[in-house]
């Protein structure tokens, strides 16, 4: 068996091995971006945000699969089951490239999504709506206060209904002595929501599309590594696989 064969299915089989522990793993990752979009769902307008985290976990719940295919088919240096497994691959490939597509397309309208969306909702504040809820879990999740800063709070009926004050969510935290009146700042978060959510979100997806980026490396040289397979295979007339 020469240094070809030997090197082509020792990566397929380390692919394999990798298609389980990345099964997993992706399934995590989808799942963790889904949570973290539904916890800000309020601010965002689009559902197309979600399509990369989607792709993700469907790309994750077949991988275990793939690697039973992929261990038996390089083992027993099948053609139909490298074919098939050269197949699964390029699937898989192709579907990664299209998270990471959707994923800058949607980094890059992160902001505009934001700005079109956080005004609104902040507005709709009245301490007791689904609204209400999502600003302060995400003033209290971020330690911020309003959109830009703070004073963002001086134009909306809640501030004019409530004395003059923001809501005790935008207090810092553990202070039990905050009220939301602005003659007590130190107390305050001052900084705007807008910018900590933008970032959290570019976060999260370039976190995730790293994720992809690398998995989508790896299947590139499976799919190079069952050519090599079959190509020397079908090369040398009467060979036998070793476990024959």
């Amino acid at each position: 068996m020469d240094c070809g064969i030997i090197t082509s299915k020792t990566v397929l089989l380390l692919l394999s091995l990798i298609f389980w522990a990345a099964g997993a793993s992706l399934t995590y990752v989808g799942s963790y971006i889904i949570q973290s979009y539904n916890n800000f769902d309020k601010f965002l307008e689009d559902k197309y945000t979600l399509i990369p985290a989607a792709i993700i976990i469907t790309v994750g719940v077949v991988m275990f699969v793939i690697g039973v295919v992929g261990c038996c088919a390089t083992l027993r240096e099948s053609t139909v089951g490298l074919s098939c497994f050269l197949m699964i691959i390029l699937a898989m490939f192709a579907a990664e490239v299209t998270a990471l597509v959707f994923g800058f397309i949607y980094q890059s309208r992160i902001k505009g999504d934001l700005e079109r969306s956080m005004s609104d909702v902040f507005q709709k504040y009245d301490g007791n709506n689904p609204e209400s809820r999502a600003v302060d879990y995400l003033q209290s999740q971020l330690q911020c206060c309003g959109v830009q800063n703070y004073t963002n709070w001086t134009t909306t009926t809640w501030f004019s209904q409530s004395n003059n004050t923001v809501p005790i969510s935008c207090c810092k935290k553990n202070n039990t002595l905050c009220t939301g009146r602005l003659d007590q700042l130190d107390l305050i978060n001052t900084q705007g929501c807008e910018g900590k959510l933008e970032q959290l979100l570019q976060d999260v997806m370039s976190y995730a599309m790293l994720v992809i980026l690398g998995f989508a490396i790896i299947k590139f040289f499976g799919m190079l590594s069952v050519c090599v397979i079959t190509c020397k295979k079908s090369s040398r007339p009467g060979y036998q696989p070793l476990y024959a």
